[in-house]
């Protein structure tokens, strides 16, 4: 990390930041090189429209690299805290952004791919999901609904696992009926491409803020209607430990994927919990947790961890296969 001078108060959250990341509950395991990568998701509130602190550019770049692939929703056409970040982060790592979505009705928001170059490759592909088009009345073939803010698609290489993730910040609207017909097309989207033989991959992980608000919720059995899985480690937290709002009384950001071997995830997976009821050990400066989820954020990243070098196994497959047709 690239902290440089900093000032006494600064010095003491990263600190208190660390000791609390480092804690058994939020233990990130780390990532073995071409064997394990460790992904996120994580919103940052309104990146980009508040000016963070100097301390908060810090803190978010603390958070950061404890991952080697983060996804990041809610960033602002501004992007210069984003590259405050970037200078603080080592200098093998990169990202990747969409253009911010051009409306106010949008929030004129972005997403991000941060990543650790050492462990992750960006391969080439990065584009919006498009609405499926129907014929109209008119015999003109128009959008049946809008994402408001289109998913974003990137492709990458980790060991020698190549994958296309696809992040959704799904608008809130006025209820959640309003969240149930992008969730549904964003599952077929996602069925639909990991069983096309040409497109770029067919392993697809579909991450992001989906406001979802619990896995009993018909959203989330939406998301999953078209075959799309929770990891393994994911599905085995319980339900406030997979929670993501301060609070942990949501589970608004989902991990989920179209995987075409069943050990490409580890047994480990989490809830990384910088806020831990209290913000005040960080920002004795912020009176209100209100004010302090403009300097970090109102969401935690939620994350997982990938088996990204399974040949022995691919190769275990292939030898059984032919052994049951002998």
């Amino acid at each position: 990390m690239r902290h440089g001078d900093l000032d006494r108060d600064t010095a003491f959250g990263l600190k208190e930041l660390r000791r609390r990341l480092q804690l058994d509950e939020n233990r990130v395991p780390p990532s073995i090189l071409d064997r394990t990568m460790n992904l996120a998701t994580w919103n940052i509130r309104e990146f980009g429209r508040r000016p963070r602190t100097r301390k908060s550019i810090h803190y978010i770049a603390e958070v950061i690299r404890r991952f080697d692939l983060v996804a990041l929703t809610e960033v602002r056409r501004n992007l210069g805290d984003l590259l405050q970040v970037m200078k603080v982060l080592p200098p093998f790592w990169d990202f990747v952004t969409s253009d911010y979505s051009g409306d106010r009705a949008a929030n004129k928001e972005r997403i991000v791919y941060v990543f650790d170059k050492r462990v992750v490759r960006f391969t080439g592909l990065a584009a919006e999901v498009n609405a499926p088009r129907k014929k109209n009345s008119e015999g003109r073939y128009a959008p049946a609904f809008t994402w408001w803010r289109a998913p974003y698609i990137a492709s990458f290489r980790s060991g020698n696992f190549d994958f296309v993730i696809v992040t959704v910040h799904l608008r809130w609207g006025s209820g959640e009926a309003e969240r149930l017909v992008p969730l549904k097309e964003l599952a077929k989207w996602a069925r639909k491409r990991s069983k096309d033989e040409h497109g770029f991959d067919r392993d697809i992980l579909v991450v992001g803020d989906m406001n979802i608000p619990s896995r009993d919720s018909v959203l989330f059995r939406a998301i999953r209607r078209h075959g799309l899985r929770l990891p393994r480690a994911l599905a085995e937290l319980g339900e406030s430990e997979a929670t993501t709002n301060l609070s942990r009384r949501a589970t608004y950001d989902q991990i989920l994927h179209h995987a075409t071997h069943s050990d490409r995830f580890t047994d480990e997976a989490g809830v990384l919990d910088f806020f831990m009821g209290d913000h005040r050990p960080l920002y004795p400066e912020i009176e209100t947790t209100r004010d302090f989820t403009y300097q970090m954020s109102d969401h935690l990243p939620l994350w997982v961890q990938l088996n990204t070098w399974i040949e022995d196994r691919q190769l275990d497959s292939t030898l059984a296969r032919f052994a049951s047709d002998s």
